[in-house]
């Protein structure tokens, strides 16, 4: 039975249209005769002579209709078919299964006529039949054959089934296809059908209609516009005044032209130029192709430059700094200034790679190099007395979880501000078990006012144009007591020790980062020396800048140069007591035992690094025990490095360790924390304990295979 829906249905209908007409008039005669028999006789002889007329032409022209509507058909048949065939886009017609039911020539002549015979998945293999199944809308995917890359557009299309024939026609058509079919080596059916014969037909539901567009080229020119991208980078070398009072004054220029000539070489090997700025700065120019290979050697003209000894008691080191993927010269200009400064903030020695939003770290192996000279000292003591006097409040605050230095680097700040006679306060939250002796001393010595410690809450609310922020001990503002002020702030001065990383405190009015300093108590000490003789320090003060020294340095072991002990050595004159330090500084017994059960639990991991973790439970500040326990385990003969992670809060904090072979900082960035080369820590959330000791071991690993450590 026909379908209501078919076309033909209404073209027999159209036809029909006079007989029904006469069906009509019948019924008017009838009802003309109940009137008038006269009338209704004389309407019936021009009844049945147009139902006669109306008979005749139906009968005898139906047949020719039909011929010409089926020429028409067959003819448009002919016309789609070559059509399709003739299209200079390779297209295929496949099954969910992959089966190819239909291709034209384009497709056939393109992957061989034996080829598209098969199953889709045997031409391109990234065309998978989950890919095919799962298919409910229009897709692109790319894939290869033999040495091109195509892409390719798949779009799903339902089809009726079998279109209206008799039984008859539908098993010779049904003989017609078994005869030509293929059987793909998967086993699904080709469906038959070849090039140039016509619209397939299939019994498939739903097919996949796909469309083959050759790319390589495309992918040829678009990977040689990349690798032509111009890429700008800045040298400086971060010693070159100490290096060269190191060496004879006859053979300085010697140095000097050696530096040059390893300089320009390397930059020339990458067929880049090189321009020489000023007596220790370079600019160069590269394109991406040429940096991809700079990537690669890790930048080793880092190490080269350090292998010139022409007599000079120390090596010369580099910072790198370089822009690319900007929109123009000037964008990579300012993001290789931006690079460069956070190499050089980092300590020198390393290539520093941003761009856009992204910064990549490379080097960084060796400690930063000490300024003897206090002049910059001097340059910073006399900015912030200038930034004093233009603002009539200070509030000043360390890292959250605040330990001695922080502490103490803010009494030296607050004690700064005061001397000038400024209203000053230091933001504090909280403060650990192993900070609240000291921080006693003064909240219950009656020569302090009560608001000498205030919560951030309160700070917040006290902010105002006129108020200066000092931030000290870190240069992070996510670490900060109270980020708000950070953003309410319109004067903002930073006072760190810490190497930059990607986020630091932006648009600082004054910055203040020595990486090669022990501590923030050091640096805070020299500006008490030299901002002008009206700041007196007490006993107290100078004990609390002298802790934040001690601790920081592990006893004046670590990190330690001859700066340290001349701040020391003033503080000593102004009274500090190492006595009263270390029984201030003293462990609780339940410190000490959850250090030695660390000590105990420790794992030598890759022969080199030390591993453990702490247990929190009734330690008074597990933060800290877990820093002190990573320090310990660096006495252990052979090993580079050591890590103690501390559950805390609902959180893993990983206090990472070590003397001057691993630079543990650029190993915590990649989880997301930061520090010194040879102090550093990360805080890991939203995983156990277990799963964490995995992630730092499998960090080693990776940094491992990249040759970043050994």
């Amino acid at each position: 039975m026909k379908k209501r829906s078919n076309p033909s249905y209404s073209i027999i209908l159209y036809l029909r249209w006079p007989l029904l007409l006469s069906v009509l008039l019948v019924f008017m005669n009838l009802i003309l005769l109940a009137v008038d028999p006269k009338a209704a006789a004389a309407m019936g002889v021009f009844t049945v002579l147009f139902i006669i007329f109306s008979g005749f032409l139906y009968f005898y022209s139906k047949r020719g209709l039909y011929t010409s509507l089926i020429d028409f058909a067959q003819g448009f048949d002919s016309t789609e078919s070559a059509v399709l065939n003739g299209m200079s886009i390779p297209t295929a017609v496949c099954s969910r299964k992959g089966g190819v039911l239909w291709a034209n020539e384009a497709f056939a002549t393109g992957f061989g006529a034996p080829s598209w015979r098969s199953a889709i998945q045997n031409i391109f293999p990234d065309i998978t039949p989950d890919i095919l199944n799962e298919l409910d809308d229009d897709a692109v995917i790319h894939s290869s054959f033999g040495d091109r890359r195509y892409l390719i557009e798949m779009r799903p299309a339902d089809l009726d089934q079998t279109p209206d024939t008799s039984e008859e026609e539908q098993r010779e058509e049904a003989d017609s296809t078994a005869a030509d079919a293929v059987t793909a080596p998967d086993g699904t059916d080709s469906g038959g059908s070849v090039t140039g014969s016509g619209l397939f037909r299939t019994n498939e539901g739903r097919v996949i209609i796909i469309s083959v567009s050759d790319e390589t080229e495309l992918i040829k020119y678009k990977k040689d516009f990349e690798e032509s991208r111009p890429c700008e980078g800045l040298i400086y070398l971060d010693n070159y005044d100490e290096a060269l009072a190191s060496v004879e004054e006859t053979r300085r220029s010697l140095l000097t032209a050696l530096v040059d000539r390893r300089i320009s070489n390397y930059i020339s090997s990458l067929d880049g130029i090189v321009k020489k700025l000023e007596k220790d700065k370079y600019l160069f120019f590269i394109n991406e192709k040429d940096f991809q290979k700079m990537s690669e050697d890790r930048f080793s003209i880092l190490e080269e430059v350090k292998t010139i000894n022409i007599g000079n008691e120390l090596a010369v080191t580099l910072s790198i700094g370089v822009g690319r993927t900007g929109g123009s010269y000037e964008d990579n200009y300012e993001y290789a200034r931006a690079a460069i400064d956070l190499a050089l903030g980092r300590g020198g020695d390393q290539a520093v790679i941003k761009s856009g939003e992204e910064v990549t770290y490379f080097g960084g192996k060796s400690l930063a190099p000490e300024k003897n000279a206090r002049v910059k000292a001097r340059v910073k003591a006399q900015a912030f007395r200038e930034l004093l006097s233009a603002n009539d409040k200070v509030l000043v605050m360390g890292h959250r979880n605040g330990d001695a230095d922080s502490l103490g680097a803010s009494i030296g700040i607050w004690k700064i501000a005061r001397s000038y006679g400024k209203k000053a306060h230091i933001v504090l939250n909280s403060t650990t078990k192993s900070l609240e002796p000291l921080y006693r001393l003064f909240i219950e010595n009656a020569e302090y006012p009560d608001d000498l410690f205030i919560a951030g809450d309160k700070a917040v609310g006290m902010i105002d144009r006129e108020t200066l922020v000092t931030v000290v001990d870190t240069n992070r503002p996510s670490y900060t007591e109270e980020p708000r002020l950070l953003q309410n702030a319109s004067t903002v001065v930073v006072i760190d020790h810490h190497r930059k990383g990607t986020e630091s405190i932006e648009n600082a009015a004054l910055s203040y980062i020595e990486p090669y300093a022990s501590s923030a108590c050091e640096m805070t000490t020299e500006l008490i020396e030299y901002i002008d003789d009206t700041t007196t320090v007490t006993q107290l003060e100078a004990d609390a800048l002298y802790g934040g020294i001690v601790v920081d340095t592990q006893n004046f072991v670590t990190q330690t140069g001859i700066r340290t002990f001349e701040a020391a050595a003033y503080l000593r004159r102004k009274g500090a007591s190492v006595q009263r330090i270390r029984k201030l500084f003293r462990d609780s017994f339940s410190d000490f035992k959850a250090k030695a059960g660390a000590a105990d639990a420790a794992e030598i991991y890759r022969k080199s690094f030390a591993l453990s973790r702490l247990d929190p439970e009734g330690v008074d500040s597990p933060t800290v025990a877990g820093a002190q326990a990573a320090n310990s385990l660096l006495a252990i003969d052979g090993i580079k490095a050591a890590f103690v992670l501390t559950p805390y809060n609902g959180q893993i904090f990983v206090s990472a360790r070590s003397i001057d072979e691993v630079n543990v900082q650029v190993m915590m960035e990649q989880l997301g924390g930061g520090g010194h080369m040879s102090m550093a820590g990360a805080q890991l959330k939203d995983m156990s304990l277990d799963e964490a000791m995995d992630r730092v071991k499998s960090l080693i690993d990776e940094m491992i295979e990249k040759g970043e450590i050994t």
